[in-house]
């Protein structure tokens, strides 16, 4: 990447800052929940990052200050944000109110993870290109992304004895359940208390693995 960090070793990592901690824990409660929102992840930050990368021209950067190009990239975010919305609406309206809150927190997450200052720095006389942008963008992403299907898929089944997945015009189905006489839930992980015990762990796991085998990632 630009900065020289890795996307998930490094300290742009969300497991290193705990930057999106809560959007971690709201939306891993339900695997069908982190799906929706890894793909408004990659679609936000992905064609934000696009159109930003082409407005950040000489002239741009005259007309507008430092601190109005943060506002103009969050209105960007967030109409991308919003766009998707609508499209996942059309296709799964139950699902889409039943997590509206959820995406509507994703544009500001990729404004305040500073991807935009990454890609498109300052002081700088040509335009940063599109290709390295969007690919730095979509790493940054798919880092949070992953971590939320995978947190899902270790919190729902100990916490509901099941596991689910985007529907249709349904809302969220549920692919299988398990017995809880054999399989007993531990409600606690249901929680946001729950959830936040289970991501110290996986934290404190990521930082002593870091510290092992990526020391140089804390140095940067």
């Amino acid at each position: 990447m630009k900065t020289g960090q890795h996307p998930f070793w490094g300290s742009i990592s969300p497991l290193s800052g705990l930057s999106g901690i809560g959007l971690l824990i709201m939306g891993s409660g339900r695997l069908a929940w982190a799906m929706i929102i890894a793909a408004s992840l990659l679609w936000v930050y992905t064609l934000s990052v696009l159109v930003s990368v082409f407005l950040a021209s000489n002239t741009f950067k005259k007309i507008v200050s430092r601190e109005g190009e943060t506002t103009v990239y969050t209105c960007i975010a967030c109409f991308f944000s919003a766009l998707f919305i609508l499209l996942f609406f059309l296709l799964c309206p139950l699902a889409a109110l039943e997590i509206f809150f959820l995406l509507s927190l994703v544009p500001l997450y990729c404004v305040g993870s500073g991807v935009f200052q990454r890609v498109i720095p300052a002081g700088e006389d040509n335009s940063p290109d599109p290709g390295d942008a969007v690919f730095n963008a979509a790493a940054e992403a798919a880092v949070l992304a992953v971590l939320l299907i995978i947190i899902s898929i270790i919190r729902e089944p100990i916490s509901y004895c099941s596991l689910t997945l985007p529907g249709s015009y349904q809302g969220i189905i549920t692919i299988f359940t398990f017995n809880e006489g054999l399989f007993f839930p531990i409600r606690i992980f249901a929680s946001s208390g729950g959830s936040l015990l289970l991501l110290g762990y996986i934290a404190g796991l990521y930082h002593y693995c870091r510290s092992v085998y990526y020391p140089m990632e804390e140095k940067i």
